[in-house]
């Protein structure tokens, strides 16, 4: 087979019927991802937050529920078919540089979902995002310039949650989804404004973590989404800001129930 067969054949697998399907359970099982995040930061913001209020938080609450492996299973299916989707994307869709950067960071964003989902089932365990994201931080300010590489990291994350808040604001979501309804339009406006604020918010207040944590030399000074979240409580608005923010992934869970139905694939 020459490469251009392959690639064909690639293609054409990434276009099928079948994989449009998968494609919109994978995004159901995200908006599944964003509700529980969303639920385990408005238990956090009212004093009953238990579990981390992250993706690792939102796995082991499916885990505990009846059925919860078989759940889990399916969104192992879902977000691999998500991978999939946004790797063709970004191989055969974007023809400009700038436009393949996206699909490519949600490739590494579902990969690492399908991979903390695959850990609960196998080893019944999660770990911890906070963790993780201090443990990076510490090896590369280890690094040569480390400061420096982590202070223009922590800037980039600031410029993602300021495009994410443009993003909504413009609703420039509306390009990947397909005509519809007045109405049914008009909903989809309202949760992806709301959602893209709420992350907007989320990833500006983290790129500022991580920036106070190459000025202090100190890696436990960034966090993953849980640790900011929780910072959101600490403000002078105390967890009424938090509680806020919490709805906004309430909403986005639901601009992405609404992507499942309406999303150009």
């Amino acid at each position: 087979m020459t490469e251009a067969e392959a690639e064909a054949v690639a293609r054409q697998a990434a276009d099928s019927p079948a994989m449009d399907k998968l494609a919109r359970v994978g995004l159901v099982c995200r908006g599944v991802l964003y509700a529980l995040i969303g639920v385990l930061a408005v238990q956090i913001a009212f004093g009953g937050g238990g579990r981390e209020a992250d993706k690792n938080g939102a796995i082991s609450t499916v885990a505990s529920l009846p059925f919860g492996a078989v759940i889990l299973w399916v969104m192992v299916v879902g977000f691999a078919a998500l991978t999939v989707w946004q790797a063709s994307e970004a191989i055969f869709g974007a023809h400009r540089l700038k436009d393949r950067v996206e699909p490519v960071g949600r490739v590494v964003v579902y990969a690492f979902v399908c991979a903390a989902l695959l850990t609960m089932l196998l080893t019944h365990r999660t770990g911890s995002d906070d963790q993780r994201t201090q443990d990076l931080t510490g090896k590369l300010l280890a690094l040569p310039a480390g400061q420096v590489v982590v202070g223009a990291l922590g800037l980039g994350v600031i410029v993602l949650g300021g495009y994410w808040m443009r993003y909504g604001l413009k609703k420039k979501f509306r390009k990947q989804l397909r005509p519809m309804p007045r109405r049914a339009g008009s909903v989809m406006d309202r949760l992806g404004l709301a959602g893209y604020l709420a992350r907007g918010l989320i990833a500006g207040l983290a790129g500022i973590f991580v920036i106070q944590a190459a000025v202090t030399f100190d890696p436990d000074k960034a966090g993953g989404i849980d640790a900011t979240l929780r910072a959101f409580a600490d403000t002078p608005a105390g967890p009424w800001l938090l509680a806020v923010v919490a709805l906004g992934l309430l909403l986005f869970a639901g601009y992405c129930f609404g992507e499942a139905r309406w999303r150009r694939t």
